[in-house]
């Protein structure tokens, strides 16, 4: 009798090992350092949890996993979402993890951007929400009615940096941070500044936005600003090249030829006086910033530096502004014909 109560209470004390190392021990049947487990809105349910979890090997041991996330009731509160899962984690962390809805962030990451259906495609493949619902949600009337803008506008809300979501937040969510953020940057000093120029916040990003097509170098921004801001001031069309390149939507454009100043477009600064609708694309916090510090000049033309060093040349009138455009043309072709050269006789 003693035999057979020793061994019954080594068996117990053997299940219970047992079931605590199922519990508490490594449960992962990945190789990799991590796997991310995705629950979709849609498919937040057992079934589709549990195929997930089958389908990228992340658990070793389904039926216990099951009979875990029974007994701690997740299968009554599953909550969608993208969850890291570490190589060598336990069941029960697992579960709490999945119980608790404790994601792992989502970095969305802006950098210049020139359309609305390329933002929605870059929202698309980093979060849940499809790219379709995002460009709805962007130009529907509630949107554009909260947030006081246009549907060419909409875009002026949109600062270039990284934003921390959830994967499966909703448009609306992602577009309220995108507009607190713009609301900060937009603060009383850099009002005042663009109230000291003659425009508005959203016009002062729309001109940021051409100078930012124009150049990358920070150092004449505010330069190429004055200029736009001078056309602005005489009536003068912008007739800057950035945004027939929108206006087409070639953006592999590298010259603006006479066949393409003829498009039909508001966004067309040939054709049309003061500024296009919208921007044509998300300038930086920097730009903006150069545009709202651009100097007093009477600079109307700029050219590219025939020092071919990616700068450009100012002139305050027509007859300077063809003598610099004839020497950077003299020395544009002088350099391609010396490539040229080289080229041939590169063996």
């Amino acid at each position: 009798m003693k035999k057979l109560l020793f061994f019954l209470l080594i068996l117990i004390v053997a299940s219970g090992a047992l079931a605590a190392w199922l519990v508490m021990g490594p449960a992962t049947g990945f190789d990799a350092k991590k796997e991310v487990l995705y629950i979709r809105t849609n498919a937040a349910n057992k079934a589709a949890v549990l195929d997930s979890l089958r389908q990228n090997n992340i658990i070793k041991n389904e039926g216990a996993f099951n009979f875990l996330a029974d007994r701690m009731k997740y299968w009554a509160n599953i909550k969608p979402g993208k969850y890291e899962i570490e190589k060598g984690s336990s069941l029960l962390n697992i579960v709490r993890k999945l119980r608790n809805g404790q994601q792992t962030p989502v970095n969305l990451t802006i950098t210049k951007i020139r359309t609305k259906e390329d933002l929605a495609r870059l929202i698309g493949r980093r979060m849940e929400v499809d790219s379709a619902q995002v460009l709805q949600y962007l130009n529907s009337d509630a949107f554009l009615k909260e947030h006081n803008v246009s549907a060419e506008e909409a875009m002026t809300l949109v600062l270039p940096d990284t934003y921390t979501y959830f994967w499966n937040a909703a448009p609306e969510t992602i577009f309220e941070k995108l507009a607190d953020a713009a609301q900060k940057f937009w603060n009383e000093e850099r009002k005042r500044k663009a109230e000291a120029l003659g425009i508005t916040p959203v016009q002062a990003y729309i001109v940021a936005s051409i100078v930012e097509e124009e150049s990358n170098k920070l150092e004449e921004k505010d330069t190429i600003a004055s200029v736009y801001l001078n056309r602005i001031r005489i009536g003068m069309p912008l007739q800057a090249d950035p945004t027939v390149k929108f206006a087409l939507k070639d953006f592999a454009l590298t010259r603006i030829y006479g066949e393409h100043l003829n498009v039909a477009s508001p966004y067309n600064t040939y054709r049309n006086r003061g500024l296009p609708p919208g921007p044509i694309c998300t300038p930086s916090r920097q730009t903006i910033d150069e545009v709202l510090d651009a100097p007093q000049t009477d600079y109307i033309y700029f050219v590219a530096n025939p020092k071919l060093n990616g700068t450009h040349v100012f002139s305050s009138n027509y007859t300077e502004h063809m003598r610099k455009a004839k020497q950077y043309q003299q020395a544009y072709r002088e350099w391609a014909a010396a490539r040229s050269a080289k080229a041939t006789t590169t063996p």
